[in-house]
């Protein structure tokens, strides 16, 4: 049975990436690193918990250590930050940068160990359509997705020659509590942007991710999650 890691795995976008897995059959294994009732409940549904902070590397070394073997690591953990460029201090954004992409960083590193050795494994990335095109009053958020794709991109040179495919996967606007800043004019305005005509669903990013976990000729792409909302 092949076993899956999915950082910031018991909600949102996370939660509906570790069902898709656990309904296929694999070990799940959720991270988390507060949120006590929604691990609760995940866990219920036969989905492992553990609690870490991704952007500490004690808690991702000791995190790996615990689980074993992994197969397939998503790194979805992510925090936002809503703020005009003048208005942000530098620790803010430090943790932006250290959750979104030291966290990955540090669970691609840690993963790959074993994947090398094994010659075979699968890294995937939830980077954002604010990665792609950028976001007002989100550059920081901006620019810690953007740098998952390239990541992403240089990973998967890196790693194929050992038979690992690392992806990335762009989701627009989804419905989750991410997105709660948004006023509800402001969610009305988005999805009339949406060629789709609706908000994305979590599931609709799970489908994606398990797309690209099972193509085993797919490695270094970005693929986007939107509804079409990034067409030029």
């Amino acid at each position: 049975m092949k076993t899956v890691l999915v950082t910031g795995g018991v909600r949102g976008i996370g939660e509906s990436i570790a069902l898709a897995f656990l309904k296929k059959g694999y070990r799940v294994c959720a991270i988390y690193s507060q949120d006590e009732v929604s691990a609760k409940r995940i866990e219920e549904k036969g989905v492992e918990t553990y609690r870490a902070d991704v952007s500490n590397e004690k808690d991702v070394v000791e995190l790996f250590a615990k689980i074993g073997k992994v197969d397939v690591l998503v790194n979805n953990a992510g925090v936002s930050l809503v703020k005009q460029i003048q208005d942000v201090n530098y620790e803010e954004f430090m943790r932006v940068m250290g959750v979104n992409v030291g966290g990955a960083f540090l669970c691609s590193r840690e993963a790959a160990k074993g994947m090398i050795q094994r010659q075979s494994g699968v890294i995937i990335n939830v980077s954002s359509v604010w990665g792609e095109v950028g976001a007002s009053c989100e550059s920081v958020y901006s620019a810690s997705k953007a740098a998952l794709i390239g990541f992403t991109k240089a990973l998967a040179k890196e790693l194929g020659w050992s038979g690992i495919r690392v992806n990335c996967v762009s989701p627009g606007v989804i419905d989750t509590k991410m997105n709660a800043h948004f006023s509800a004019e402001d969610m009305q305005a988005l999805k009339e942007e949406i060629p789709m005509g609706r908000l994305g669903r979590g599931d609709d990013v799970a489908k994606a991710v398990v797309y690209l976990e099972e193509n085993d000729y797919v490695t270094g792409i970005d693929l986007p999650v939107n509804g079409g909302f990034s067409i030029v």
